[in-house]
């Protein structure tokens, strides 16, 4: 029997972690927090599937592709795209309770950049609900959850690049511990917590995996392809989903009139407000049209999170609203099998770039992605460590990172990392965000390099051993640190604008670097990187 480790606890991990046990695996979960608290949590329009006979799967490929603007791999995308209806009617067996029409058929809707209403939904909650159905499969499976394990590194046997595991900081003891499997699949999540207050993601979705991944042999694809969605609300970056305008929705400039296309692509529609509140001073969605009832029928969250955290009802009221960080398109790079080129080192959702969402992803099809991969890695990885079960060779891993841990408990707190921390997201914020240009960029890969050199002085304040979140939010800053540098000189070396990577300086594509994607990985510990198709 295979022994797969899953390293994070969100939609991606949960469906990879069914999948592997169906497989006759034996599965662990590891997460950093508990598996209900994952960013999937936070996708609320829906999950993209072709139901009807009034759309195709082809008309769901052609969208996706437009989307990605000529970044994504066709065959990864039509791969995805076909087996998007099984994905739902899994999902629908397993028993997320999606939201019907008036035949009882599940519900679906437009979001933007789709040619048809195909985002099967359950009310603005998809995520949510998707996520505690999944927990609850995997608890009546008898899955392996290993809760509070902050991730290290990856354990590697080098000599013949094949993965063994991976360490980790058991939290609430304060020990490092291993965990070796046959294969081991990386299941994250993104990096938008880099972006800080200016981010739609939850403080933990700092990249760990990623970096773990780099360190480990992998290469990264992408980086600097990140997703501004358009409506996150004003003064906290808490998201409104997609499904409001789906709904009907309008984006309303401080006239009260509109000013776009609210269902374009997001990098679109994204981009149209930010330079509406550069030029008017302020941007609102508007959905009051459509009615109490329908709000609180199909968007109860929207409606809430407003009453909340802007103290307006949307029902009354103009909702303010900014674009803000939201989804990350790169990520580690994998093949069709979703494995890396570190043997028995997988990675799905938002960690992975399978080259499906390219450099802007296509509304609805981040849930739809975390099942159809998610249910393909977990199969791949179980047969992988049959087919090749890892050895039991002595690993110095381990003590490495012991003296890791120690080494950063010994480091003076002379400056404040949480300090920089917000200088990181401010600067990102402002020269790696919507719009961006080479000074920009230059100066704030000058702030990184200055921030390197000072981690030393930044050590935790807290020295206690047990349930030292000082420690790990240290060691998250670090991952951030380390990825920031990669996402800039991404950044600066697409010396053109696509997608949702948009260089003031350089406004147009360029048709040489049409279709190659950046990717990076470490050689003897220096950065390396480079355009590949």
């Amino acid at each position: 029997m295979a022994k797969v480790l899953i390293i994070g606890g969100g939609g991606a991990g949960l469906v990879s972690a069914l999948s592997a046990h169906e497989a006759g695996a034996q599965v662990i979960v590891m997460t950093k927090t508990l598996p209900t608290r994952s960013q999937t949590s936070m996708a609320q329009g829906g999950m993209n599937a072709v139901l009807g006979e009034d759309d195709s799967i082809a008309n769901h490929i052609a969208d996706t592709l437009k989307s990605s603007a000529g970044l994504g791999n066709e065959s990864r995308i039509a791969f995805l795209c076909e087996n998007a209806p099984d994905a739902v009617r899994w999902c629908n067996t397993l028993g997320l309770p999606f939201s019907r029409d008036e035949l009882g058929e599940i519900a679906r809707r437009r979001l933007g950049g789709a040619s048809a209403p195909r985002a099967c939904y359950a009310q603005d909650y998809t995520g949510l609900k998707l996520l505690h159905t999944l927990y609850d499969q995997c608890l009546k499976a008898g899955i392996t959850f290993m809760n509070e394990r902050f991730l290290l590194n990856v354990i590697v046997d080098e000599e013949n690049n094949r993965v063994l595991g991976a360490t980790c900081l058991n939290i609430p003891t304060g020990e490092v511990e291993e965990i070796r499997a046959d294969a081991v699949i990386m299941a994250t999540g993104g990096y938008g917590a880099l972006y800080g207050k200016h981010s739609t993601n939850s403080v933990g979705s700092t990249g760990d995996g990623i970096a773990a991944a780099i360190r480990a042999g992998a290469r990264l694809a992408d980086l600097e392809f990140i997703q501004f969605h358009p409506t996150a609300l004003k003064s906290s970056s808490i998201l409104i989903s997609e499904s409001a305008r789906g709904a009907g929705g309008y984006l309303v400039d401080e006239q009260g009139d509109r000013f776009t296309d609210e269902l374009a692509p997001r990098d679109v529609v994204a981009r149209a407000i930010h330079d509406e509140i550069s030029k008017s001073g302020g941007v609102y969605l508007d959905i009051r049209h459509l009615g109490e009832a329908f709000i609180n029928h199909e968007l109860p969250q929207e409606r809430k999170l407003a009453q909340i955290y802007e103290g307006i009802d949307p029902v009354h009221d103009l909702i303010p609203i900014k674009p803000a960080a939201h989804y990350s398109m790169g990520g580690i790079e994998v093949n069709e099998e979703c494995m890396t080129r570190v043997n028995g080192l997988f990675a799905v959702g938002e960690c992975a770039n399978h080259k499906t969402h390219g450099a802007n992803r296509l509304g609805g099809n981040s849930l739809l992605e975390l099942v159809v991969f998610g249910r393909h890695c977990g199969k791949s990885a179980a047969e992988f460590g049959v087919k090749s079960p890892a050895s039991e060779l002595e690993n110095t891993q381990l003590a490495k990172d012991i003296n890791f841990i120690r080494d950063i408990m010994g480091f003076s707190n002379r400056i404040d990392f949480y300090e920089k921390q917000e200088t990181l997201a401010n600067i990102f914020y402002n020269n790696v965000g919507l719009v961006r240009e080479e000074m920009g960029l230059k100066t704030v890969l000058e702030a990184i390099s200055h921030m390197q050199k000072e981690l030393p002085f930044m050590g935790p304040k807290d020295k206690s051993k047990i349930c030292n979140t000082n420690l790990v939010e240290f060691i998250e800053f670090g991952n951030k640190i380390e990825l920031s540098e990669i996402i800039v000189i991404s950044a600066i070396n697409r010396s053109e604008s696509r997608g949702a990577h948009y260089r003031s300086d350089i406004p147009t594509r360029n048709d040489v670097m049409f279709g190659a994607h950046t990717i990076t990985w470490r050689e003897g510990g220096i950065l390396c990187a480079d355009f590949m198709e």
